[in-house]
């Protein structure tokens, strides 16, 4: 077997000591690794979500009187720069990805332990730079960058931004490099490619993304601080360079870089949707694969961000045809998952409750993005609050609801103990709530015609607008309710014993939380992906009681 085990990562390095903050600022054991990116992330979380808070007062009302228009276009860069960079791309990968792979696939520790530590030094580093540029004035360029204005007319904390997104982006590089060496090296005896749980291929796929796509930007961010630095003519036209070539190198990466959001999350709700109907994924070899396909095609659609540019018609037909072919293995996954909840002895937890918030969300984000992936409706929509919604739709309702789901499902397995079924499911009502109040009247705003980054607006879109505004605070309080009640049961909540959900997978078969090792002796794997034994057999616990 190609995966014969090469187990053999050094025992000496797990001697180290177990409490003390040098303990863990020097730790090389992939769960607490893990556990540093999660505070990492959720610090970055919250920082975004600030800057959402900001721009949703000022849309209150028609006139911009909350901030100046400079002042807002700060608002909305710093939120998407925090929120996409050091949130949204790491966030299931970095987490739950390094916490989990080693253990669901018998494994010590990821085959590059001192690597792993060093991506997370990395992430930290070039946040630092990002930071001190948020309270040196911020960037005022949107998210994207786009040249002229970024090497131009913007101030000087482009560069911090830039050099912020560009040191971060080896921490993605590492990280994928290490997933990927690890799984081809290091699955447990008998765990062949089409046992590994679809969690594993989606974080393989992602990877893929991550090694081969980053250095796309990484270069392409080098290129506009050189520009900037030296005023050479790379992207400027009063230089003699090429805006719309910044255009086709920025979303090269950002449109594969969509998959490294969701790819991880569609991982984590195929795990949620198997375990909790009892089911094998059907179709289990076309989730896996569709996996791989999405990161292949993810690479070819990258123009249809580019329409209303001065790209060909012919080119806009091609990229349209890719962006409607890139469907197929997402479609392939949703009907999949569905087809597995048909007569599955459904358990409607909160895990459950995410998975499902998930999947109603990708739906609507994924059709959307059809519309967009039009020609003649795109022209119509581009550049409106509709893409806001659709990006919304995919990338916090996607990304999120399944980094939560994760979270939770995983939550016994990281801290060993049960958090209140009851407010964590009240939190989940409180979430999909909010984020729908929030986002779908933006659809409405932007098919009516409201641009997206004005910080004013025709009176006549207040209405709609009061909505968002309003869901934003609804959505805000479902996000902080889990930082309470997780926290809380980290010394309160009732002990989870090994496997509280009768669940299937090589995880569930450690202590909760883990030891060092993983496991006592390495694990030979005989059955088959998601072969479930009957659930008496499984220990489970009770925790339906907040």
């Amino acid at each position: 077997m190609e995966s014969e085990v090469q187990n053999k990562a050094p025992r000496t390095h797990y001697i180290n000591a177990r409490y003390g903050l040098k303990s863990w600022l020097f730790t090389i054991d992939h769960k607490r690794i893990a556990l540093l990116y999660l505070a990492s992330i959720t610090f970055f979380f919250f920082l975004g979500g600030l800057f959402a808070v900001l721009i949703r007062l000022e849309l209150l009302t028609p006139k911009g009187d909350l901030v100046q228009a400079e002042t807002y276009n700060r608002f909305f860069t710093m939120h998407g720069v925090v929120m996409v960079f050091f949130f949204l791309i790491p966030a299931i990968p970095a987490t739950l990805g390094n916490f989990l792979i080693p253990l669901m696939i018998g494994a010590r520790d990821l085959a590059f332990p001192r690597l792993n530590l060093l991506s997370w030094y990395i992430y930290v580093v070039g946040a630092v730079f990002t930071l001190i540029a948020i309270v040196g004035g911020g960037v005022d360029t949107g998210w994207t960058f786009y040249t002229p204005y970024s090497t131009t007319y913007s101030n000087g904390n482009v560069l911090l931004t830039g050099i912020g997104i560009f040191i971060t982006g080896f921490s993605s590089i590492l990280t994928g490099l290490n997933f990927i060496v690890t799984i081809h090296t290091m699955r447990a005896p008998g765990l062949s490619w089409f046992r590994l749980p679809l969690f594993v291929w989606s974080h393989y796929a992602t990877s893929l993304i991550m090694v081969l796509g980053t250095p796309v930007i990484a270069i392409t961010i080098l290129l506009l601080a050189f520009e900037r630095i030296a005023h050479v003519g790379i992207f400027d036209p009063k230089l003699g360079g090429d805006p719309v070539l910044f255009q086709h190198l920025f979303w090269f990466y950002s449109h594969p870089a969509v998959y490294i959001m969701v790819l991880p999350a569609m991982g984590v709700i195929s795990e949620l949707v198997a375990n909790m109907t009892r089911k094998n994924i059907f179709g289990y070899k076309f989730v896996a694969l569709a996996s791989i396909a999405i990161a292949i095609f993810g690479f070819l659609v990258w123009g249809h961000h580019m329409f209303v540019s001065t790209q060909s018609v012919y080119a806009g037909m091609i990229f349209s045809i890719l962006s409607y072919a890139v469907a197929i293995p997402s479609a392939v996954k949703t009907f999949n998952w569905t087809a597995t909840l048909y007569k599955g002895s459904i358990s409607y937890n909160t895990p459950m409750l995410y998975a499902f918030g998930f999947i109603g969300f990708f739906i609507i984000g994924g059709m959307t993005g059809l519309f967009l992936a039009a020609l003649g409706l795109d022209i119509h929509v581009h550049d409106t609050y509709f893409v806001v919604a659709h990006f919304h739709y995919i990338m916090v309702g996607g990304t999120i609801m399944g980094y939560l789901g994760g979270l939770h499902y995983w939550w016994p397995k990281i801290s060993g103990r049960m958090y209140p079924e009851g407010w964590a499911r009240f939190a989940a009502l409180v979430i999909f709530v909010g984020f729908n109040l929030t986002f779908f009247p933006q659809f409405l705003l932007g098919y009516q015609g409201m641009p997206r980054r004005y910080y004013a607006y025709p009176d006549e879109f207040q209405v709609l607008n009061v909505m968002s505004s309003a869901g934003a605070s609804i959505l805000g309080v479902g996000y902080l309710i889990p930082m309470v009640y997780l926290f809380w049961s980290m010394r309160y909540g009732p002990k989870a014993g090994s496997n509280p959900w009768g669940a299937f997978g090589l995880e569930w078969r450690t202590s909760s939380p883990p030891p060092t090792e993983n496991f006592k002796v390495t694990p030979v794997v005989t059955w088959e992906a998601y072969e479930f034994s009957p659930v008496e057999e499984t220990e489970v616990i009770d925790i339906s009681t907040p």
